[in-house]
C-alpha cells in the first residue's frame, strides 16, 4: 500500500506486561485501513517485539530488554518515525476496558476523563491501570497528539434493564454496581461483519463465544446486546486463562475470614485461576491439550463444561438459537474445544460438520443443521480506528 502522504491513526491496547498497537492509514474513503500491526510482550523483562504488515508478513522480530510501558511505548514510536515517516500520525485510539456508567460512547480523552477512568481501576485491576498508564505516558511523550477511549462496555449498555441491575437496593454507594459487560469491541464487530456471512439471519438469534485467555458469550438479536457472561468486572463468566469466572461471593467473605487481604484474594481470583489454577500447568489452551496430564484434562473439561452452560443460558435470554459464533484464540484456532462444545449443544439442534471443523472453515455446521456454527476472526482494533477517526472528525487536530 502506498501510505506516503496520507494521515494515519495509531491504535493501542496494553495489558499488564503487554503493548499492542496497530497503525492505520486514513483514505479518501470513511475506513480506515491498516499498515503495520504489532505488539512488546513480557514488558519488565527479556521483552519481544513483533511487526507484521497488512497482509500478515513478518517485518521486525527481536528480544530486547524492556524495563515498563513507558520504554514499550518509546521503541513503538521510535519504529514508526522510521518506518512510518511519510504518514502523519493525526492521534491515538485505546481499547479501555471500563468506562463505567458515565462513559457509554467513545469520546476524546481528557483530564476529567481520566479522573473517573482512574476511579474505576479496581474493577479491572489487570486492566485499566496498564491502559491508563499508556494514555499518561503517551501525553508526556507527544502531548500535542489527540487521544480517544473506546471502551468495551459501552456495546452492552442498551440491553434490557433486567440484564444489567443486580438485585441489590439502590443505595448511592452502590451506583456503579452494574452488570456492565465486556469484550464489547469485538461483539461490535462482529455484529457489524455478520451479515457478510450469515445474510439474513444475522439478525436472529446468534449467540457469539469469544473464547480467548479472557473469554466470554454473548446473545444477540438484531445484532444488539440482550445478555452477556461478564457482568461488574471481567472477572465474572466462564473460567478463563487465570481467571476463576462465576464464583459465589461468599467464598470471598471466607477468604477474608481466614486472613487473607483483598490484594491476595485479588491476586488469586485474576492471576492464579482459571486453566491455570485447575491446571496446576498453564493458562493457555494450547498446551494443555496437548498435555497427558489428568489435571490439564480436567481444566478443558470444566472450560468446555461452563461454556456449554452458558450457551444454554443465553439460550434462554434469546427465546431459542439460530447460530453460534466462535471467535479470539481459542474461538479461532481450538478445534478440539469447538468439537467439545458442539457435542455439548447437539441438545439445541446443532450439528457439528468434523472434517469442516478440523480444517477451520469459516461455516463449520451440516447444512441441515438447526443451529449453524462459525468461526470468524475478531478485529477490535478496526473498531478502536473507525470509532477514533469518527471523534476526532468532530475535533479539530494538529498534524504532525
Amino acid at each position: 500500500m502506498n501510505a506516503a502522504g496520507s494521515p494515519s491513526l495509531l491504535t493501542m491496547n496494553s495489558g499488564s506486561s503487554s503493548l499492542k498497537f496497530a497503525l492505520f492509514v486514513l483514505p479518501d474513503t470513511a475506513t480506515p485501513r491498516r499498515l503495520y500491526r504489532g505488539d512488546i510482550t513480557s514488558i519488565g523483562g527479556d521483552a519481544r517485539f513483533r511487526v507484521d504488515d497488512d497482509e500478515g508478513a513478518p517485518l521486525l522480530s527481536r528480544r530486547l530488554p524492556i524495563a515498563d510501558h513507558r520504554q514499550a511505548l518509546k521503541e513503538v514510536l521510535a519504529w514508526l518515525s522510521e518506518q512510518a515517516a511519510a504518514t502523519q500520525l493525526i492521534g491515538v485510539g485505546h481499547r479501555v476496558v471500563h468506562g463505567g456508567r458515565r462513559f457509554q460512547q467513545p469520546l476524546r480523552i481528557t483530564e476529567s476523563v481520566l479522573s473517573y477512568l482512574h476511579a474505576l481501576s479496581a474493577l479491572a485491576p489487570n486492566h485499566q491501570p496498564p491502559c491508563l498508564l499508556g494514555i499518561t505516558t503517551l501525553q508526556q511523550l507527544r502531548p500535542e497528539l489527540p487521544q480517544v477511549a473506546c471502551f468495551d462496555t459501552a456495546f452492552h449498555h442498551q440491553r434490557p434493564s433486567v440484564e444489567q441491575r443486580f438485585a441489590l437496593p439502590g443505595r448511592p454507594e452502590l451506583e456503579e454496581v452494574r452488570r456492565y459487560g465486556f469484550h464489547g469491541l469485538s461483539y461490535e464487530y462482529l455484529a457489524k461483519v455478520l451479515p457478510d456471512h450469515l445474510g439474513e439471519g444475522a439478525d436472529g438469534r446468534v449467540i457469539v463465544a469469544h473464547l480467548g485467555h479472557g473469554a466470554s458469550l454473548c446473545a444477540l438479536r438484531q445484532r444488539r446486546s440482550v445478555a452477556t457472561t461478564m457482568t461488574f468486572t471481567p472477572l465474572d463468566g466462564i473460567p478463563m486463562g487465570t481467571r476463576c469466572g462465576a464464583l459465589d461471593p461468599a467464598v470471598v467473605l471466607y477468604l477474608l475470614q481466614q486472613g487473607m487481604d483483598a490484594a491476595a484474594i485479588s491476586e488469586l481470583l485474576y492471576f492464579q485461576s482459571g486453566l491455570l489454577g485447575v491446571s496446576g500447568e498453564s493458562g493457555d489452551m494450547a498446551t494443555l491439550l496437548q498435555s497427558r496430564r489428568e489435571p490439564a484434562r480436567l481444566a478443558v473439561e470444566q472450560f468446555v463444561h461452563h461454556t456449554v452452560r452458558a450457551i444454554g443460558s443465553l439460550a434462554a435470554a434469546l427465546g431459542g438459537l439460530d447460530a453460534l459464533v466462535f471467535t479470539a484464540g481459542i474461538g479461532e484456532h481450538a478445534a478440539p474445544v469447538r468439537a467439545a462444545i458442539g457435542k455439548g449443544c447437539e441438545w439445541l439442534g446443532l450439528r457439528l460438520d468434523d472434517e469442516a471443523n478440523r480444517l477451520g472453515h469459516t461455516r463449520i455446521s451440516h447444512a441441515d443443521s438447526a443451529v449453524s456454527a462459525w468461526v470468524i476472526a475478531t478485529d477490535e482494533e478496526q473498531m478502536i480506528a473507525e470509532h477514533s477517526l469518527r471523534i476526532l472528525n468532530h475535533h479539530p487536530h494538529r498534524n504532525t
